[in-house]
């Protein structure tokens, strides 16, 4: 696995408000579209383009196009909705499919229970979204299931990764890569990425 760790200044910058439990819902949101927009840009920095003419004020020259319909966004639910707006605002025709995965608490392992995604999915770069990749329980099992279904071409955005995630990864699915804004320490006796920035979806969403 090649795992990309973007720890720019504006990141940091962003991280740190992430990971303020004074940081309302509605700037968590903003922030975390604002990271992903980011993580993205790398994920996409030696992408193919196709070549255009374009007609500028003075003259016609070469443009570069980006062929959106080549990416599917795939947000693991809930939390993984959250990283949707600010990458959809960066690319709005790209496709975007849903998968639910909860942890149960007890065994710490992932459970299905949503799954949609569009069709020729075999044939698209898609982007793994969530903003935790603690134990990586429901990443290698959104993983496996796109394996299944054929797909060559996938990656991974996160805000916050543990090292033990990172590893297991590593150790299943060497071929994957993985963008992350923030390598924390490890995790904590339930799961939860240390110092991180808590329960993600619930800072998302309000719901705690």
């Amino acid at each position: 696995m090649s795992f990309k760790l973007i720890d720019t200044s504006p990141v940091r910058h962003k991280i740190s408000i992430l990971r303020s439990a004074a940081t309302t819902t509605k700037v968590f949101r903003e922030l975390a579209g604002e990271l992903a927009q980011i993580l993205c840009y790398e994920a996409l920095r030696d992408a193919p383009l196709k070549l255009y003419e374009v007609t500028s004020p003075i003259c016609a020259t070469t443009g570069y196009a980006l062929d959106e319909n080549d990416y599917v966004f795939l947000p693991i639910l809930r939390a993984g909705l959250g990283l949707v707006d600010g990458l959809l605002k960066f690319m709005p025709n790209a496709r975007l499919g849903h998968i639910g995965l909860y942890r149960d608490e007890a065994t710490l392992k992932p459970v299905k229970y949503y799954y949609k995604v569009p069709s020729e999915i075999e044939n698209k770069h898609v982007f793994i979204l969530d903003p935790m990749l603690a134990t990586a329980g429901s990443a290698l099992a959104a993983i496996e299931i796109l394996r299944e279904q054929g797909v060559k071409q996938i990656s991974m955005i996160c805000l916050f990764a543990a090292p033990e995630g990172v590893k297991k990864l590593e150790e299943q699915y060497p071929d994957v890569t993985v963008y992350a804004a923030s390598l924390d320490e490890r995790l904590n006796e339930n799961g939860y990425i240390v110092p991180g920035c808590g329960d993600a979806g619930d800072r998302l969403w309000g719901t705690k």
